[in-house]
């Protein structure tokens, strides 16, 4: 009688030994694809993170050592106009100056973004307008988006021929304009809002992949 119990003892103990094993593989198992997906997400980032950097990189070295000033941001590549270079006062027409400007400078920024190397990856190019913070909100969100409205229409109008027929073509694609009236200003040093830097244009660019970067990480949380 005690051999039997002892047996059918042993037997209780290798099965749930067993299921102890199988369970321990399957959670390692569970966890090496888990690191596997991790790594895998983990190298797709780093390749837009790339893509961003050498893209800033490309857009500072093409507009140092020329007289346009242009200032590349660092983080964000957006690059930023003082709004008097383009309009008059509280206007929405192109100044001639600035139509001028325009010329010179867009060649250079599409050179880069729709050149081979970079192409593949952008996804969106955004004009926008911004306004101080004098006047009614609405007011200056008409103001700012027909100001961002008009480098858009400079920058695809066919008579001006400083693109080529195809960078034509993937603009109309790729430009976006926004009107943002008072709501991003630029404060001063007092942290008052500075009035004349707070009226700007900027000319930024979204890359496909970023949307990427979001589901990546709403991911990796998931997998934790």
């Amino acid at each position: 009688m005690m051999a039997a119990l002892l047996l059918v003892f042993i037997l209780i103990l290798s099965c749930t030994l067993l299921e102890t094993r199988a369970t321990y593989e399957a959670k390692q198992a569970e966890l090496e694809e888990k690191e596997q997906i991790i790594l895998n997400q983990q190298s797709q980032i780093d390749t837009i993170v790339g893509v961003r950097g050498d893209l800033i990189d490309a857009l500072s070295k093409e507009f140092s050592g020329n007289d346009l000033s242009v200032k590349v941001d660092a983080q964000s590549g957006a690059i930023t106009f003082d709004s008097t270079l383009l309009f008059g006062y509280n206007d929405d027409k192109l100044q001639d100056s600035g139509k001028t400007f325009l010329a010179e400078f867009l060649p250079k920024y599409f050179s880069v973004l729709l050149g081979k190397d970079f192409s593949p990856y952008v996804a969106e190019i955004i004009i926008e307008g911004h306004t101080d913070t004098d006047g009614g909100y609405m007011y200056n969100l008409q103001l700012s988006q027909n100001r961002a409205f008009a480098v858009v229409s400079y920058c695809l109008d066919e008579n001006n021929h400083f693109l080529s027929d195809s960078q034509l073509e993937e603009l109309r694609v790729l430009l976006t304009a926004n009107g943002r009236s008072w709501s991003a200003p630029i404060y001063a040093a007092d942290g008052t809002v500075d009035m004349q830097a707070s009226r700007r244009v900027e000319i930024k660019f979204r890359l496909k992949d970023e949307e990427m970067i979001n589901q990546i990480a709403e991911m990796l949380e998931e997998t934790k």
